[in-house]
């Protein structure tokens, strides 16, 4: 399987409007639509569930289950409180970064539809050099143009209201993605990528996959949580994003040595089956796809730990995406990790039916 076959000009468009479309934690109905009519042709039948989290079945008959999943969601922020002369403080939706916020456009969304503002933040000849004030969650606000509390309400505008940015898809160097959100749907995009294959390469798999596109993740995988209990896999392989330490400001000795452009993360942590992370790790030797390694301790922190620890133990591994800039509107992966992650769990899948019946795992 050649690289350049990977992605097409479609898989591309695909990727763009998706990443362009907001999908804050707890409102993911739209992108979850985008992404489910992009892999319908692929797949046999969906399954939803109540808040949202979406599957892609192939081989829905099969006893046996594998899910591959990313999840769909981004950070926020809520709306919390609107003073009397009409500016907006706020609270998180997930782990949102507030030393980024001061002079970031945000689309606030109401029921009348987005209304548009800015992160305030006072001029730098105001603030006391001596002993200026970073910002906080506690100091950070949104101005909508408005004067009095009355006038924001106008627009529609009121508490739990969910705020997103709308920083947009773009290529630096040819080969860099840069967007928001990339953590993590990037995810839901590669293993879409990974159903388009086994469906344009005719492979016919012994068991059932379901590709999970969970919601929920950025505060606390409960998307996951949820949805591992009705499918009750057998086997999970998750897809998320890992950081790229190579940066100024990051410690490796903390945080490992990891780079984008070096190919898949692959997690060791107590959450991660050995006997799957070992057929990944000799899939990904024996196709001669670049990989690194991430010790993780105590655990991963994504959607990996929701899986392994449910229905009584499934065999779970995490594959990640290194990326650079972690929850700030210009996260950054590079474009061959990208087509070497989804390699990698394609050819991995093939692998797992030759696994003595599925025993392997046990």
């Amino acid at each position: 399987m050649g690289k350049k076959s990977l992605l097409n000009k479609a898989s591309l468009h695909f990727l763009e409007n998706y990443l362009n479309n907001a999908s804050p934690t707890g409102y993911e109905s739209e992108g979850q639509r985008l992404w489910m009519e992009y892999l319908k042709p692929y797949v046999d039948t969906f399954i939803t569930d109540t808040y949202g989290t979406a599957v892609g079945v192939i081989n829905p008959e099969a006893s046996y289950r594998v899910v591959i999943e990313g999840h769909s969601d981004e950070i926020s922020w809520y709306v919390n409180y609107i003073t009397d002369n009409g500016l907006i403080y706020v609270i998180r939706n997930g782990g949102s970064d507030h030393q980024i916020a001061p002079s970031k456009r945000v689309n606030i969304h109401t029921k009348k539809g987005i209304v548009k503002g800015v992160f305030g933040w006072p001029a730098i000849h105001t603030r006391n050099r001596g002993k200026e004030e970073s910002a906080s969650l506690h100091n950070i606000f949104i101005d909508v143009g408005c004067a009095t509390k009355e006038e924001v309400e106008n627009l529609g505008i009121h508490v739990g209201c969910v705020i997103t940015y709308p920083d947009e898809f773009m290529v630096l160097n040819g080969d860099k993605f840069v967007c928001r959100a990339l953590d993590n749907r990037m995810g839901g995009f590669m293993i879409a990528e990974v159903a388009r294959l086994l469906k344009e390469n005719k492979k016919k798999l012994p068991f059932g996959l379901y590709i999970v596109n969970s919601v929920q993740e950025e505060i606390g995988l409960r998307g996951a949580e949820m949805i591992t209990q009705t499918l009750k896999p057998n086997v999970a392989i998750v897809t998320d994003v890992c950081h790229d330490t190579s940066t100024p400001m990051i410690e490796k000795k903390i945080e490992g040595d990891l780079q984008i452009g070096k190919g898949p993360v692959i997690a060791y942590a107590p959450a991660v089956q050995n006997k799957l992370r070992d057929l990944i790790t000799d899939t990904a030797t024996t196709c001669k796809i670049p990989f690194q390694r991430h010790a993780t301790s105590r655990v991963t922190g994504t959607d990996t730990d929701a899986f392994a620890y449910s229905n009584g133990g499934v065999a779970s591994a995490l594959i990640s995406l290194p990326l650079r800039y972690m929850h700030t509107t210009v996260e950054m992966v590079h474009r061959d990790d990208v087509e070497h992650v989804i390699q990698l769990i394609y050819e991995t899948l093939l692998r797992i039916e030759d696994q003595h019946n599925f025993s392997y795992f046990k």
